[in-house]
This record gives structure tokens, C-alpha cells and sequence, in this order.
């Protein structure tokens, strides 16, 4: 395997201090179930791919399998062999300097969406509107993304914006539902600059950072001043079924993959439709190969 099958750096989406069982077998099981159900296009392309060996970068030259992490650039594998996803909002993903490239899923989303998420390289922190921007991480007055969408309201001006928090989310739904063209038979159409005032009403919600490092290396990054005044959003549910977890830490640690994608699920079912049809599971595409592989192998050195 390419140095994908490296530690890759976890997304400390949560504060819970859940026990991490010590127990092989219950490690075993929890590795096998999580990615089941995923509507994923088909891994034949990265099964052959695999079997070919790596290959070397036209870019960089490195000695690369699927993708170069360093270039951002496929490798043995070609756009019209993957899955190519939109995203609801954008999403920027902040790494650390010292995160080694082939230890990030960082990389995964910004393949998979190219036109939608961008990583950039710390200190680099583009000069954000906090009104509406997030920030995915855990913390003193972190929010569910179930509140996340009030708290963006009660930011704007509210002689403005005076909605309950019933009728916001009710709203999104139904006219994010609807796409983001509003034709004349909508009666809030109206004209450019009321339709632009309207979707600036409905979608606070324009843009999602997320930290790419090591847990030891998130302090650096979360306590820059250019990130306090950030909404901080808090995944409390989600459990990491990442293939080398991080001794003595908590199953709620996330790979960065993960976090963005169980991110975008719940946004989904909670302010763009009722129901999740598995609009967003692609961006799982290659963890989820990398993880049956890697595991596969594990089972079969009699480690699991």
C-alpha cells in the first residue's frame, strides 16, 4: 500500500472522554460495521489500480498509488474513473505545516469535490465573514449543527431576520429543497435584489472549516485569534472507524474525512431535506476502500 496505510491525522470532533475498549475482538467488530450501507460508486477502479502497484507522480515524481497528496493530482486513475461530488456549502480545511501530506484524508475531500473545498497551509487563514462561516471544532460553547443555524441568525440583524427557530429551519428546508433558482411562481421571488436578500435570509450558512493535524498540534491552530470569534460547531455522536486509532484516545476522534462528511449528513437531513439518500457517501470513496483493505489485511496476519 501507498503511505495512505500510515497513521492519518484524526479530527478531534468531540470532547466526550468515551473509554476506548481494550478488548481485540471489540476493536475487531467496530472496524468491520461502521462503512456498511454507503451508497459509494464502484472500487473496481481502485482494485485494478492496487494490483498495477504504485506509480510515480507526473508532477512531483513521488511514488504515489490513487492520488499524489503532495500535487493534489490523481495517479493511475484518471477524473472519469472517480466519483465527482457538489457539496451543499464550501468547505476550507485549515492544515498544520507539520502534518506529513500522507498521513491527512484532507486530500480525499478536495479530490473528490474539487470545486468545492480548498486546503490551505497555517499560518495561511483567509480573511472569513464570521457571520457566515463555522468552525468544526470542539471547545467551550461549541454548538450541534442542530443549533449551529440559529446561532448564525442571532448573529445578523435582527430587526432583519425575525425568525423563531422553528421558522428558520423550516424555511431552509423547504426552499433549499428546492434548489437554489427561485422561479416567478414563488411568491417571495420578487425582484434580483429581493431574490438575493431572500437567499441571503436562507442560506447563512456559506462556507465550513475544519483543522487538519495531529490532536498534540490542533492548540496551535483552534487558539489563533483570526479563529475566536468563530461559531464553533461540535460533532458529539459520531464514532471514528479509522483503521490505526490513536492510543488512550476516545472513539469520537474523527479522521478529518470523516468529521467533514458526518458534517455535511447532518446538515442535510436537518436544513436541506428530511431525508438522506446518500447524496454525500462518495466522499467516503477512498477511506472506505483504504479501510476494508487495510483491515482485510489485518484479519488475515491474525490481528483482527
Amino acid at each position: 500500500m501507498s503511505s495512505l496505510d500510515q497513521d492519518q491525522c484524526l479530527h478531534p470532533s468531540c470532547r466526550d472522554k468515551t473509554t476506548v475498549s481494550s478488548d481485540p475482538s471489540d476493536a475487531c467488530d467496530l472496524a468491520k460495521q461502521p462503512l456498511q450501507g454507503l451508497k459509494l460508486a464502484s472500487h473496481e477502479v481502485l482494485e485494478n489500480a492496487q494490483q498495477k502497484g504504485r506509480l510515480k507522480c507526473t508532477k512531483c515524481g513521488g511514488s504515489r498509488m490513487f492520488f499524489c497528496y503532495t500535487c493534489c493530482s490523481l495517479v493511475g486513475v484518471t477524473l472519469q474513473d472517480i466519483p465527482l461530488i457538489k457539496l451543499p456549502v464550501k468547505i476550507d480545511i485549515i492544515k498544520h505545516p507539520n502534518e506529513t501530506d500522507g498521513k491527512s484524508t484532507a486530500i480525499h475531500a478536495k479530490i473528490l469535490a474539487p470545486n468545492d473545498v480548498t486546503i490551505y497551509t497555517y499560518p495561511c487563514i483567509p480573511d472569513y465573514e464570521k457571520d457566515k462561516v463555522v468552525l468544526v471544532f470542539p471547545g467551550p460553547g461549541a454548538v450541534s449543527v442542530r443549533d449551529m443555524m440559529q446561532c448564525l441568525y442571532d448573529r445578523t440583524d435582527s430587526q432583519s431576520h425575525d425568525y423563531s427557530h422553528g421558522h428558520s429551519v423550516k424555511r431552509l428546508k423547504r426552499e433549499e429543497g428546492q434548489g437554489a433558482t427561485h422561479t416567478d411562481k414563488n411568491p417571495e421571488s420578487g425582484t434580483q435584489g429581493e431574490k438575493e436578500g431572500s437567499e441571503s435570509r436562507v442560506y447563512p450558512l456559506q462556507r465550513v472549516v475544519f483543522i487538519d493535524s495531529t490532536w498534540n498540534q490542533t492548540n496551535k491552530i483552534s487558539t489563533d485569534e483570526r479563529l475566536q470569534d468563530f461559531i464553533r460547531v461540535e460533532l458529539k455522536t459520531r464514532k471514528t472507524c479509522f483503521w490505526r486509532r490513536q492510543k488512550g484516545k476516545p472513539d469520537t476522534y474523527l479522521a478529518t474525512i470523516e468529521a467533514i462528511y458526518y458534517f455535511l449528513k447532518d446538515y442535510h437531513e436537518l436544513f436541506v431535506a428530511e431525508e438522506y439518500k446518500g447524496e454525500y457517501d462518495n466522499l467516503l470513496f477512498f477511506y472506505s476502500y483504504l479501510h476494508s483493505v487495510i483491515n482485510t489485511a489485518k484479519a488475515s496476519a491474525g490481528k483482527c
